[in-house]
């Protein structure tokens, strides 16, 4: 083969190697920039003008948001749902319960932010996995600059209630299914859930889509945890003072 040609043999199959290395690179700026983009034209923009009667929140830890919402109202008590005998050393009396949806290897094996790992990350993204509700009882709020306001009427209210029951894997009474032995702490348990995760559907989708379905403002689509609460109320402004209500 000619010097010439053998030169451009190399010339092309560098730039192949090249554009199929940037692939990912693109592939995730598209996927983020899309996820942004979305939180433009937010669903249900014009917001439900019933009276919101519910104080709920909704609560991330920096990757993660779950729904956080009073145990016990004249709607609903969440105990018959998840009994407090599935929990290791719940409070006597706790004031709320926090409820997230993910994948349940990730969630089984990712106790604390330090855990994750690039493979089981990987892994989760990828799909195929099943899911679990992980459930908390909390005595009380603690109050940060992660915490935000979900005001409720009390139709959307029923329609979360049954969002988070139509995400249950029910056993055949009709009960919900705590994973024997598995806790982070005393608090907590984890249930069998319905549906995959995925690159696209989010332990953060999942609050989005409930939100979305319950007529509250919310981007479109929100797989990371900062656009699930981009549209929603901090309770704790970062130089640390409560935020005002809404007029």
């Amino acid at each position: 083969m000619a010097p010439t040609a053998l030169r451009r043999r190399r010339k092309l199959i560098c730039r192949l190697a090249g554009g199929l290395l940037a692939l990912p690179l693109v592939a995730a700026a598209l996927y983020f920039l899309a996820a942004y983009l979305m939180v433009l034209f937010p669903a249900n923009a014009l917001q439900d003008q019933d009276n919101k009667t519910i104080d709920a929140y909704a609560i991330s830890n920096g990757v993660h948001v779950d729904f956080v919402f009073p145990v016990k109202t004249s709607i609903f008590d969440w105990t018959t749902s998840f009994p407090t005998r599935d929990f290791l050393a719940p409070p006597a009396s706790p004031a709320y319960i926090a409820i997230g949806w993910g994948d349940r290897e990730f969630y089984l094996n990712t106790q604390n932010l330090s855990d994750i790992t690039a493979g089981r990350a990987f892994g989760a993204l990828a799909g195929g996995h099943r899911t679990l509700l992980h459930v908390n009882y909390l005595p009380n709020l603690n109050l940060s600059t992660r915490l935000y306001k979900l005001p409720l009427s009390a139709r959307q209210y029923a329609s979360l209630i049954g969002y988070v029951h139509g995400s249950l894997a029910l056993a055949s009474d009709g009960q919900s299914v705590v994973i024997p032995g598995r806790h982070y702490g005393a608090l907590d348990a984890f249930y069998e859930a319905r549906g995959s995760y995925n690159l696209f559907d989010t332990c953060n989708t999942w609050i989005g889509k409930g939100l979305q379905q319950a007529h509250v403002k919310v981007s479109r689509w929100t797989p990371l945890d900062s656009l699930a609460a981009w549209h929603l109320q901090p309770v704790l402004q970062h130089d640390g003072s409560i935020s005002a209500p809404e007029s």
